[in-house]
Formats: structure tokens, sequence, C-alpha cells
């Protein structure tokens, strides 16, 4: 891999992406701000694409698991390169009450800030990132694209982040 994750202890680069939640107008498109969400722990989960067999494991993954995640008093965002109407479409095949954001123009920006973006694939890296109540990552690591991540790992980081 040719990307340089980011570093713990790090800030986290801010970013407002699009979502598949909808705006007043009934369409998905609602902006989510990292930096609106401090004081809060936030788990990143990057992943290549939507409706894929490991990504559509691991987002059921965390929806069983969003009560426990909730009970430690985070947010999770998943973030890939589709768009803000596909991800409209997977979380509601999905049932996933969280949001997924659009790093979708241009293609992969976010994703690129965090090192995280595979250029010669076009979407980014399966990662988690979680960044702290200030701003700060926290955790940062990089998962094999076929393997979905672990999440008794990230309730075990996030429960000891308070």
């Amino acid at each position: 891999m040719d990307f340089v994750m980011i570093p713990v202890g790090t800030e986290a680069p801010d970013f407002e992406l699009p979502s598949n939640a909808l705006t007043p107008d009934g369409k998905p498109g609602k902006k989510v701000k990292l930096s609106s969400l401090r004081g809060q722990n936030v788990v990143l989960a990057f992943y290549p694409l939507d409706f894929s067999p490991t990504c559509s494991k691991e987002h059921a993954c965390f929806k069983d698991d969003s009560v426990k995640i909730g009970a430690e008093h985070a947010q999770v965002l998943g973030i890939s390169v589709d768009s803000h109407w596909s991800h409209l479409a997977y979380a509601q095949q999905m049932g996933l009450e969280y949001p997924l954001l659009a790093d979708f123009n241009p293609k992969g920006a976010v994703a690129e800030q965090y090192g995280l973006y595979l250029a010669d694939k076009g979407f980014a890296s399966r990662a988690t990132v979680i960044v702290d109540k200030s701003g700060k990552v926290a955790h940062a690591e990089e998962h094999p694209l076929g393997e979905p991540r672990d999440n008794a790992r990230i309730l075990e980081i996030l429960h000891k982040l308070g």
C-alpha cells in the first residue's frame, strides 16, 4: 500500500460531506460536519463500496451493535466514495440508522486526507479511525479488503476513551 495512514494523536482533519439523510426538500444529501460532533467519540468507518459483500456484513454488525456503541456515547459515520443517492438506497436496504457519507466529489478527498484513498482502485481502504471527544485521532487501523472490522475491538477502545 502506498499511503500513510493518519497518525494517532494528531488533530483529525475536519470535513463536511453529504449523507444519506434527507434535506428539508426530501432528497438525500444532508451535510454532516465532523467538528459538529465534538464532545463525543466518532467512529469513522471507511469502506470501499455500498452493496459489496464484506461491507454489507460490516454494516449489519454496526447495526447489531448500535446500542452498545451508543452506550459508549459514540457516533458511527460510514464513509465511502459512493454518492448520497447510493447511500440512501443502501441504508434503506440494510436498515441503517447512522449516517453514510459520500466522499464522492472530489472522489476520495476525505479518505486521502486520512491517508486511506486507494487511487489505483478508485475507492477508500477498509479502515477504522476513532476520533476522540476533543477531535484527536485516538485509533487508526486498516483492515484487509475482504475482511470485516472487529466491532469488539472498536467497543473496547471506545470504552477506554470514556
